[in-house]
């Protein structure tokens, strides 16, 4: 089986149920997106909310695909910063109890949180507020935290620290793996669209990306938006939540459906979607196979708040996933 080694934003994800979309309006929050938010506005938003109920979980995008990963079995480790409190010790925790190598680095900052404010439609709007995880440097990249890996799983938030995922990209080339990367966020995409396309065309060999962040990055619609990322990437992963997802290798394209499922909160699907594909592919399935195992993921953790399930679900989701597999 494949070694897998993610770099992401290392956050606790803050998971808020409100009620309407006043707040998204009061903080000025496009709903859907991802908001890089300071520190004082974080918490503002979280008094606004402290009436709604809420649950804490470590997250964080790249670090929620790891987590699903090393939940099911795979060999996984993280590379993150974090803060020296409380939250940072949740953080590596919460990694090592799913059983994955965590390799972080403390800062004197505060641990960085991610507020989601889930609306009655399910849909989740993301406040940031990095702390301790957007002072990952490239200096603090070295080649032996890459060594016995075998994919380099990144999140497009990373975009905004080029030197970090540009650095990242090159080491896991000399140490001969494949770089996998999710697009993260329409608006993200949008902003940085230039350095996006430099590491795609450049680096990635397996690219996640819904049908606003394909939008974003070509400017089509799904159908060619996938046909030009086909030729900027070998294996392209193009999502579309209840009308599943289409994959394409080289001349391979593959539809694969939703499961049905009584949707809660959309948040972590992307990232468990991509945690059963590359499961997956680590095991060297077929790309059908894959999807099927990336659409399975997403439609389970879209029946829960937040993006992490608990041991009992993931006991259950593993005997499921052998039996998908075998129907192969």
């Amino acid at each position: 089986m494949k070694r897998i080694l993610g770099i992401g934003n290392a956050l606790v994800d803050v998971m808020t149920l409100v009620e309407g979309d006043y707040i998204l309006r009061e903080f000025n929050l496009p709903k859907g997106s991802m908001q890089l938010v300071d520190r004082k506005k974080s918490e503002g938003i979280k008094a606004a909310t402290k009436i709604f109920p809420r649950t804490w979980t470590s997250g964080g995008s790249a670090a929620n695909t790891i987590h699903g990963l090393a939940m099911l079995g795979a060999d996984t480790g993280f590379i993150g910063s974090i803060g020296r409190d409380d939250t940072g010790d949740f953080f590596e925790n919460d990694m090592k109890k799913a059983g994955v190598n965590t390799l972080l680095i403390r800062r004197n900052s505060v641990t960085g949180t991610a507020i989601a404010l889930i609306t009655n439609d399910t849909e989740r709007t993301f406040a940031t507020h990095l702390g301790a995880a957007v002072e990952l440097a490239a200096e603090d990249l070295k080649p032996m935290l890459f060594d016995g890996y075998d994919i380099l799983y990144l999140e497009g938030y990373l975009i905004n620290n080029f030197p970090l995922i540009e650095t990242s990209c090159k080491l896991a080339r000399e140490n001969n793996m494949l770089v996998a990367l999710d697009l993260a966020s329409y608006n993200v995409v949008e902003e940085n669209l230039g350095s996006f396309k430099k590491i795609v065309k450049g680096y990635v060999d397996i690219l996640f990306a819904n049908e606003q962040e394909s939008k974003a990055f070509t400017g089509l619609e799904p159908e060619k938006a996938l046909d030009v990322l086909s030729g900027m990437s070998r294996t392209v992963i193009l999502k579309a939540g209840a009308k599943g997802s289409w994959l394409k290798r080289d001349d391979e394209l593959i539809k694969v459906s939703a499961f049905p499922v009584n949707c809660i909160d959309t948040t972590g699907a992307g990232d468990l979607y991509a945690a059963g594909f590359l499961y997956g592919f680590s095991r060297d399935l077929s790309l059908e196979t894959c999807g099927k195992l990336g659409s399975f993921m997403a439609g389970k953790v879209i029946e829960i708040v937040g993006a992490r399930m608990n041991k009992r679900k993931f006991r259950e989701i593993t005997k499921e996933i052998e039996e998908i597999i075998r129907e192969k």
